[in-house]
């Protein structure tokens, strides 16, 4: 599980050097595969299937501004200045998944779009301190969604976060909102990934094949690590952002 997640942490933080004004999401996702390939690893996401669509196509999820999650990369879809974009990857190595995505500004990003990122982070930052030994899948739920609804934002609707090791996708399930003290109960040892995804408006989605995006088409936002529980401080396994 470190290597794996190391392997995203580190990703990340090469397309970061990338995200600018001109370049296609179809040439980040490029660069991702080349990346993840070159590390010995295979794209999680490539080939991904849930019932009722198409093998989901690329490397990585490359969500511009009202796209919340799962964005396709296209080489028609070119960045542009004052956007922003949600990078979501996964890395399978040695019979373990990594999984972990940032939000990135695409040159001078407005006042509103800068807050919504600033939000977004400290979201993760909180709901990640809570996932200890003893306490319970509630207690995060509960910590991001109360944080991001005092702040004015909203969570995007049945979006979640997951348990993540042999498979992508494990149990528990981590909503971004719900009741301090409900759900699974937190062991040492067991492997989360927590992604807060936030809109500026309504809670509301709407579902184009993979793609999710905000029903009012207002800007959101996402932000994921993939964290170790232990007793104490967890320990974030796809590397601090910046």
């Amino acid at each position: 599980m470190r290597e794996s997640n190391r392997i995203v942490g580190e990703l990340l933080a090469l397309l970061a050097e990338h995200v600018a004004p001109g370049v296609s999401t179809w040439e980040l996702n490029r660069i991702a595969e080349d990346y993840i390939l070159s590390q010995g690893a295979v794209p999680s996401f490539k080939g991904y299937r849930v019932p009722g669509l198409e093998p989901f196509p690329s490397a990585i999820c490359s969500s511009v501004n009202d796209c919340i999650v799962h964005g396709i990369p296209s080489k028609e879809v070119i960045l542009k200045e004052g956007d922003i974009i949600g990078i979501d990857v996964g890395a399978f190595k040695n019979g373990f998944h990594g999984d972990g995505a940032r939000s990135f500004r695409v040159g001078r990003i407005a006042g509103a779009a800068e807050k919504l990122l600033e939000v977004t982070r400290e979201a993760l930052n909180r709901g990640m301190q809570m996932a200890r030994a003893g306490n319970r899948v509630g207690d995060i739920s509960w910590t991001i969604g109360s944080f991001i609804r005092e702040r004015g934002y909203s969570v995007a609707d049945d979006l979640t976060g997951h348990g993540i090791g042999r498979e992508m996708h494990e149990d528990p399930m981590i909503p971004n909102f719900g009741v301090a003290g409900k759900g699974p109960r937190l062991k040492a040892g067991m492997t989360l990934s927590i992604e807060p995804m936030v809109n500026i408006g309504t809670n509301q989605v709407i579902e184009r094949g993979w793609e999710f995006f905000s029903a009012d088409g207002s800007l959101s936002a996402h932000f994921e690590n993939t964290l170790l529980v232990t007793d104490a401080e967890p320990e974030i396994l796809t590397l601090p952002y910046n």
